[in-house]
C-alpha cells in the first residue's frame, strides 16, 4: 500500500483520493495521540497566491500541522490535521452532491468550535455549495429566542440544509421547520448520505465563498457577501501585515462564527499552512486561563481578543497562582473587534509581566466583516501606540489607541458630514475601498441596500488620522450629543465599570430625543436585591457619570437576569438597550 507521506509528497489529485481515504482509514495518524506540529518537516512555507479556499487546502493538506481542539481543562479532545481535513471535507462534499444539494445552494452550520463544523464548511466549498456559519446559543436567552434567530438566518439565507452539533440537533430542527431547508440534523444524518461518483465542483475565484451575518443581525438578518477574491485578497494582506512566517502558530477561544475567529484562525492560518490550537468561548469562558496555558504550554506567537478577553484574565489571575505560566513566546498579542481600551491592556501587561509577557507583543488593529476582517494594522512587536486628542470646544483631553496603517492595496477616506475628506486629527466618518470590500448584502433585496457608493465602504465608524495611521473613536450611531457636545459612551461605561459592585459589560449608556434636545441615559445591570444597597450604587453611579461627561444622566438600575442584551459576538448591543427602553421594559 501506498504510505499517507508518499501520496502527500507530490500534489493531490482526484485520482490519488480513493487510495488515500484507504491508507488514512487503516493509518495510526488517525488516532488522537498528540497535536499536531506547529511546523511542517519538508512542506515549503508559502504565504500568498491562492486563489481560493479549496486550493489553499489542497496544497495545505500535502504537510504535517494542522487544528487541535482543547477542552475548557486544557485536554487535547480532537486533532485535524489538513491532510484528514482535506479527505473528510470532500467525502462531505460527495454527500452533498449524492443528496443532490445544487452548486451555489447555501448550507447553514451552526458554529460550535469542533472538527465536524471545519468539515462541513471546507465539504461544502468543494461541493460548490455556500456555508452560512450562524452563532451557537451562548448567552442568547431563552431556547424559542434562539430557535427565532437561526429561523430567521436560514431563512434569510434561503437555506436548503442545516447541520448542527448532536446537542444542538433538536434546536435546529425547531428552527428549519416550514422553510426552505430539504436536509437537517446532526453530523450523522449527513454522514449517512450517499457519496456520489461525480466530479467535485469546487468553488472558485470569483465565486461565492460563504455568507457571514453580522453580529447585530438578529430580528432581520442581514448576510455579508463574502466572495473568494475578497476573502484571499484579505487574507493575503493580513498575513503579510502580521509578518506571519514558518515558525508561527497560534492560539484562539474566538468563536468560530465571528469573522476574527474564524478567518484569523482557521481560514489564514490554514492558507498559511500553519497549526492552530482552538479552545470554545463557553470553555473559556469556564477558565479564562486555560487560554493562557494553551500559549505557554504549545509556546504559541499568535493570540487574539477583544478588549474584554484580556480583562477577564487579568482579573482571573488576582485570585489564582500564575505557577509556571510562560507568555514569552508571543510576539503577536492581537486586539481588536471592539473599542481597544488602554486600561485593561496595561493591567494585563502588569499582571503578566512576571510570566514573561513582553508589552511589545501588543499588534493593535481595526476591520469589520464587510472588509471580510482586517483593514489596519500596527507594526508587529512594536506595542501600543496612544494618542491624546483634545476635544473642540473642551478642556477634556481622550487617550485613543492608534491602530495601524491601512492593509496594502486599500485606501482609506475620512469624511465630513457634508462629505469632504478631512485632514489630520480631524473626526469624521471611515470609509474605506480596495479589493476586500464586500460586493454587497446577502439577499440582495431593497431591505439589504448596499452601502457602497462609487466603490467606496461607508463604515459607520468614526476616526481620524494621526500621520498615515488612523484612530478610531467610536460608532458613529453611539455618538451622543448633548447641547452641541460630542460625549463618547465607552468614556462612561468604562467610567462606571470600575466601580467595585460592577463589572465590565454591566453599563450601557446613550441618548434619546427629548423636547427637541438630546438626554443621557445608563442602564446598569447589578445583583443586589438590597434596596439600600441599590440606592447607593445609583449614586455613585451618578457620581461617575458626572465625572467622565461633565453632565448629569438619567440613570437605571436592572437585574443581571436577563441582563443588557448582547449581540451574537458577544458584544454589547446599545441600539437593543435603546428599544428596550423606549419600549418601557426597564
Amino acid at each position: 500500500m501506498t504510505s499517507i507521506r508518499g501520496i502527500l509528497s507530490a500534489p493531490l489529485s482526484e485520482g490519488d483520493f480513493e487510495r488515500y481515504e484507504i491508507a488514512l482509514k487503516h493509518s495510526a495518524d488517525r488516532r488522537v495521540t498528540g497535536p499536531t506540529p506547529s511546523t511542517n518537516a519538508s512542506l515549503p512555507f508559502r504565504r500568498n497566491g491562492f486563489h481560493s479556499l479549496c486550493e489553499a487546502l489542497d496544497y495545505a493538506a500535502r504537510g504535517e500541522t494542522g487544528l487541535n481542539f482543547f477542552d475548557a481543562r486544557g485536554k487535547l479532545s480532537s486533532s485535524l490535521p489538513y491532510r484528514d481535513l482535506w479527505i473528510e471535507a470532500q467525502a462531505f462534499a460527495r454527500r452533498l452532491i449524492g443528496a443532490g444539494f445544487e452548486r451555489g445552494e447555501r448550507l447553514v452550520l451552526i458554529a460550535d468550535t469542533w472538527p465536524g463544523f471545519c468539515i462541513a464548511f471546507f465539504g461544502a466549498q468543494y461541493a460548490g455549495v455556500v456555508p452560512v456559519p450562524v452563532a451557537v446559543p451562548v448567552g442568547m436567552g431563552s431556547r424559542a429566542t434562539y430557535i427565532e434567530q437561526l429561523r430567521g438566518q436560514v431563512e434569510a439565507a434561503g437555506a436548503t440544509g442545516l447541520l448542527a452539533p448532536d446537542e444542538l440537533a433538536d434546536f435546529a430542527r425547531a428552527a428549519a421547520k416550514e422553510t426552505t431547508v430539504r436536509l437537517v440534523g446532526p453530523m450523522s444524518t449527513f454522514n449517512a448520505l450517499p457519496e456520489s461518483t461525480d466530479p467535485l465542483r469546487p468553488l472558485g475565484a470569483g465565486e461565492r465563498c460563504y455568507i457571514q451575518f453580522s453580529s447585530g443581525s438578529t430580528r432581520k438578518p442581514r448576510g455579508i457577501d463574502i466572495r473568494q477574491d475578497q476573502l484571499m485578497a484579505n487574507i493575503d494582506g493580513s498575513l503579510a501585515a502580521q509578518q506571519v512566517d514558518e515558525n508561527d502558530s497560534g492560539v484562539s477561544w474566538l468563536p468560530l462564527y465571528h469573522d476574527m475567529g474564524l478567518i484569523g484562525f482557521v481560514l489564514a492560518p490554514m492558507c498559511a499552512q500553519r497549526s492552530i490550537d482552538l479552545l470554545a468561548p463557553g470553555d473559556f469562558a469556564k477558565r479564562p486561563l486555560q487560554w493562557l496555558s494553551l500559549i505557554s504550554r504549545r509556546r504559541a506567537t499568535i493570540t487574539y481578543s477583544p478588549s474584554f478577553g484580556y480583562d477577564l484574565v487579568a482579573r482571573r489571575a488576582r485570585t489564582k497562582p500564575l505557577g509556571d505560566l510562560d507568555l514569552s513566546s508571543l510576539r503577536l498579542a492581537g486586539v481588536g473587534a471592539d473599542m481597544i481600551q488602554l486600561s485593561v491592556l496595561d493591567r494585563f501587561a502588569d499582571t503578566f509581566a512576571a510570566a514573561g509577557f513582553d508589552a511589545r507583543a501588543w499588534f493593535a488593529s481595526y476591520g469589520m466583516a464587510e472588509v471580510c476582517v482586517g483593514l489596519t494594522f500596527a507594526r508587529p512587536f512594536h506595542g501600543l501606540k496612544t494618542d491624546t486628542f483634545k476635544e473642540a470646544g473642551s478642556d477634556k483631553t481622550r487617550s485613543f489607541v492608534v491602530c495601524g496603517r491601512v492593509m496594502a492595496g486599500h485606501r482609506i477616506d475620512i469624511r465630513s458630514e457634508a462629505g469632504e475628506s478631512l485632514g489630520q486629527r480631524e473626526i469624521g466618518r471611515l470609509f474605506v475601498s480596495g479589493p476586500s470590500v464586500m460586493p454587497g448584502y446577502f439577499p440582495d433585496d431593497l431591505e439589504s441596500a448596499s452601502p457602497l457608493r462609487d466603490g467606496w465602504l461607508d463604515t459607520g465608524d468614526l476616526g481620524y488620522w494621526h500621520g498615515d495611521e488612523i484612530v478610531i473613536t467610536g460608532r458613529a450611531k453611539d455618538l451622543i450629543i448633548v447641547n452641541g457636545r460630542n460625549i463618547w459612551p465607552q468614556d462612561i461605561e468604562w467610567k462606571v465599570e470600575t466601580l467595585p459592585q460592577l463589572r465590565r459589560g454591566d453599563v450601557c449608556a446613550f441618548s434619546v430625543a427629548s423636547n427637541d434636545t438630546e438626554s443621557l441615559v445608563v442602564v446598569v445591570q447589578a445583583s443586589s436585591a438590597d434596596p439600600a444597597a441599590g440606592e447607593a450604587l445609583e449614586a455613585d453611579v451618578r457620581q461617575a457619570v458626572k465625572e467622565a461627561s461633565g453632565i448629569d444622566g438619567k440613570v437605571i438600575l436592572i437585574s443581571r437576569q436577563p441582563g443588557l442584551p448582547m449581540t451574537s459576538s458577544g458584544k454589547l448591543s446599545r441600539s437593543a438597550t435603546k428599544t428596550n427602553y423606549l419600549s418601557g421594559a426597564y
